[in-house]
């Protein structure tokens, strides 16, 4: 085995560290001297920092992003007998948190071009049972929101936007994600493009009557101290998370920059090697070429992508993994299964064939390293590394 002269991480958290440590090692001093702990003036300047960043009255630190849906559904009155529509392809929590309210998740078909739920066949969905639409901003791009809007608001249906992995990506209009429908729920699990020293989250909204909810539903419902008018949750932002997330998000307009470079690094090194299949609405790529990521939308907003992940798709995509695993690359798989065969909804009964699109991603999709510390040369051994795997005859293939 030809060993790689670049070990290319997915994912090296350490550089970030290492480049803000002396900031954060402080920040987290600071918070251990002050012994408040949780919530408190470190997580009431990041809501405010954050509100303006998002351009929305309210942004609410809470303790996860799935814990920001739970709060979102909870805040809705949403449970037994309702239905919520998801896109079949996205991170488990989206779907997952419809059913712990007891819900039905309605999944829908995605867009080939672009991953996320396909308006064309939302309204189709729509019974007189559905309380939410979720569409998810996925790998750190808009959903189509102006379509999805529309629809919701022709049946008078909420939108609770998921942008777990899109903070600061912004729509066609420049409005950012999370701003437009009535909540956006957000993560900062540390693999995020602003990632706390663990699990994190936001929840943003423009309503101030649904504001003062969802804080009341953070705290176990409680206002004031052990009075409690409904049923909440421990769904409270620590003050070391939000001081780390404080130190971070100075940086995060450069982080986002240094990921649309190295994006369009690839893009360009991958096309100058001829490994790329023009862009089309075709389910699989040829042998021996990859679909390049698409953004949805490529308007004039400077984050109309936050690139947080480059996905390509490839026909071999467990081959092309094995492949860049030797060459100590890493890779990872966004998502291998996805929501209507996953085991825990068997009781759905879902139309296999109803999910096209989805069932092809599945199949194809890979996300390589797209950090915003990784250099030109490991971006060069990546692509030459997949180049040597799509060169060789199938019939080869480990």
């Amino acid at each position: 085995m030809t060993v790689s002269l670049f070990m290319v991480p997915l994912l090296d958290l350490t550089a970030q560290y290492n480049s803000l440590k002396a900031e954060l090692d402080q920040a987290l001093l600071n918070v251990a001297a002050s012994q408040i702990c949780v919530l408190g003036p470190e997580v009431n300047a990041l809501e405010a920092e954050l509100a303006e960043y998002l351009g929305v009255r309210h942004a609410i630190g809470v303790s996860s992003g799935t814990d920001a849906l739970i709060m979102a559904f909870m805040a809705l009155g949403i449970g037994p007998s309702d239905e919520v529509i998801v896109p079949d392809f996205s991170f488990f929590a989206t779907a997952g948190c419809v059913a712990r309210m007891g819900a039905t998740p309605v999944m829908v078909d995605v867009e080939s071009r672009g991953f996320m739920m396909d308006p064309a066949l939302l309204e189709q969905a729509i019974t007189p049972r559905t309380k939410a639409i979720v569409p998810v901003h996925l790998f750190g791009q808009s959903a189509n929101l102006d379509a999805i809007m529309a629809i919701a608001n022709k049946h008078g249906i909420p939108v609770i936007e998921d942008a777990a992995q899109a903070i600061g990506t912004q729509t066609p209009s420049g409005a950012r994600v999370g701003s437009v429908g009535l909540m956006g729920c957000f993560s900062f699990y540390p693999t995020k493009n602003l990632g706390a020293f663990g699990d994190a989250g936001l929840i943003t909204t423009n309503d101030d009557a649904l504001a003062t909810t969802l804080k009341q539903i953070r705290n176990h419902g409680m206002e004031p101290r052990y009075y409690h008018k409904i049923i909440g949750g421990n769904f409270r932002l620590d003050a070391l998370q939000a001081a780390v997330l404080r130190v971070k998000f100075k940086h995060l307009p450069s982080w986002h920059a240094a990921r649309r470079r190295n994006a369009e690094l690839y893009n360009a090194m991958f096309t100058e090697a001829g490994l790329v299949q023009p862009p089309s609405d075709a389910l699989l790529p040829e042998p021996g070429k990859i679909f390049l990521p698409e953004a949805l939308y490529k308007g004039t907003a400077e984050d109309h992508h936050i690139v947080n992940q480059y996905t390509i798709r490839v026909a071999d995509r467990d081959g092309l993994r094995a492949h860049l695993q030797q060459h100590g690359i890493g890779t990872e798989v966004y998502y291998p299964v996805p929501f209507h065969r996953q085991e825990c909804f068997a009781y759905l009964k879902a139309d296999h064939e109803a999910f096209p699109v989805t069932n092809a991603l599945c199949e194809t999709v890979m996300s390589v390293p797209i950090y915003p510390e990784l250099t030109s040369s490991q971006i060069a051994e990546v692509v030459e590394t997949v180049g040597s795997f799509l060169r060789t005859p199938a019939s080869t293939h480990i």
